[in-house]
């Protein structure tokens, strides 16, 4: 083994929760800039070619009802998986956590005697830090999707499940590249230019003698077919075929809940996915592979079956549709809350509004501040479960995560918001406490709000009011007026007893 140079990976450890983060990020007008052209871009391309298919809606439930079926049968497909992996050359390997899964794949390369890899664009890898993990290892790992060679140069995080770079404009990609490339290998030209043509090019140059050296290569995979054994990847740049190809054996690490029973599963969503995804009809690169074919591609397939604490969703009955996700994106496009904040704020490889659900399911809630801030970063406006090509229903595993996360801080000292939801319930439970209350409110009215609306009040309430525009309330409430009017009636000129009796009458 050669000592080649490592580019250290960050980590999402040390972002605070949310609502900081969240702050801080609307601060920078750039940001916000790249995040709105290119999530307007993406929705507009995709509401377009999903209009051209008359049966969407169809697919779309044909595609929830295909992964409904999976998680209900689970054991039974990933038994058939193993055999027909095992059948085809393929080694399988199962993996509890991250722990498992990354030291599988070190192993795999230490007796390889190798001290780097290529790798295709992967969620799964990122939930598990594998970088990190080979990185300490002693192994380079080379990311070969251009947003996330963008996203590994800079010495940045990704932000997008589909567009890791998405936070990043042309000028800054230039910059990146003509400062950190030579580096690492081949250096971009000095008058490199932000064309876009020009930056793939530069890519292109820089990974060619990456994908030509490796012998390991690490990949995840949109889709195993269970029936056949068959691993799917698409993608837009053919650096995973290059991946999938070259090397001499390839790694795919993957999610146990990536199985589609049969080819004429993955036929829809071969469909749902581009068009969701970046509003494609069909991806310009999709690569299947089966086990191994001797003389053509990697000779040594392994296959890591990634658990994760899936099966423990798997048990949540309204939680488990999260499963059903196709890593498509569709939900972060229109969200306008990741729109405007971008996905560094949620602190997690699992950005948006499927990552506000699938982040605090895999690693529970209660433990950490920053998960258990995730439910509520939304809007609840419902638009993602309108694009979701799998029919997630977002908003109503939102809703039942902050439930989740309000029990599990039940015990012990109570917080903020348990103290105040306490003292409503008991201010609210009671006639004479309430109006009480709204005689105090009426006069606060009379007394500090002169213009109608609320101001600044200290410390807590400052956080509700410092982003809000709070009308105060009436002078009268409602209760005041009823008894002063005789319930209206004073008003009308007809008497309450004049009243019952028509109304009796009646």
């Amino acid at each position: 083994m050669t000592n080649r140079p490592m580019i250290e990976t960050r980590t999402f450890l040390g972002i605070p929760p949310f609502p900081v983060a969240a702050k801080r990020a609307l601060a920078d007008s750039q940001l916000r800039g790249n995040m709105h052209h290119a999530t307007h871009t993406i929705r507009t391309k995709r509401a377009r070619v999903t209009a051209e298919l008359p049966d969407w809606e169809q697919l779309r439930v044909a595609g929830s009802d295909i992964k409904d079926d999976v998680m209900a049968n689970l054991g039974h497909y990933l038994v058939q998986l193993e055999e027909s992996l095992t059948k085809a050359g393929a080694t399988v390997h199962w993996a509890r956590d991250a722990a498992e899964a990354n030291q599988i794949v070190i192993d795999i390369a230490r007796r390889h005697e190798v001290d780097e890899v290529v790798k295709v664009k992967s969620m799964a890898t990122g939930e598990i830090e594998l970088n990190i993990a080979m990185e300490k290892a002693g192994i380079s790992v080379w990311e070969t999707d251009l947003a996330e060679l963008i996203v590994q140069l800079g010495h940045d995080l990704p932000s997008h499940i589909l567009v890791p770079a998405i936070h990043r404009n042309r000028s800054e990609v230039r910059e990146i590249f003509l400062r950190e490339m030579g580096k690492v290998g081949m250096p971009a030209a000095a008058d490199l230019s932000d064309e876009p043509a020009e930056l793939a090019g530069a890519a292109r140059r820089h990974l060619r003698e990456k994908f030509l050296r490796a012998k390991v290569a690490v990949s995840g995979a949109n889709f195993m077919v269970a029936e056949t054994g068959t691993l799917a990847v698409v993608e837009s740049e053919g650096n995973g075929r290059m991946c999938l190809t070259l090397p001499e054996v390839l790694i795919s690490v993957v999610g146990i809940e990536k199985i589609v029973p049969t080819w004429e599963d993955l036929e829809v969503f071969l469909q749902l996915l581009p068009r969701s995804a970046t509003g494609e009809r069909m991806n310009p690169y999709t690569s299947t592979w089966t086990g191994v074919t001797p003389g053509d591609g990697p000779q040594e397939v392994h296959v890591v079956l990634l658990d994760n604490n899936r099966t423990k969703v798997l048990a949540d009955e309204v939680g488990r549709q999260a499963l059903r996700c196709i890593r498509c994106s569709a939900c972060l496009n229109v969200c306008p809350v990741y729109e405007r904040v971008g996905g560094h704020a949620y602190g997690t490889i699992y950005p948006g509004p499927i990552g506000a659900i699938l982040t605090p399911m895999l690693k529970g809630v209660g433990t950490s501040k920053s998960t258990d801030a995730l439910p509520f970063a939304s809007s609840l406006c419902g638009v993602c479960y309108e694009v979701c090509p799998v029919k997630i229903n977002i908003p109503e595993v939102l809703v039942h995560l902050r439930e989740q996360v309000v029990d599990s801080h039940r015990s012990g000292m109570p917080g903020t918001l348990l103290t105040t939801m306490k003292g409503a319930s008991w201010l609210l439970g009671g006639g004479r406490r309430l109006g009480l209350m709204q005689k105090a409110a009426g006069l606060s009215t009379r007394v500090l709000w002169k213009n109608g609306m609320i101001g600044r009040m200290p410390a807590p309430m400052n956080r509700w009011t410092d982003a809000r525009d709070c009308p105060a309330p009436p002078a009268e409430s409602f209760r005041a007026w009823w008894t002063r009017t005789d319930g209206g009636r004073k008003n009308t000129g007809t008497s309450s007893k004049t009243a019952r009796t028509e109304t009796d009458q009646k």
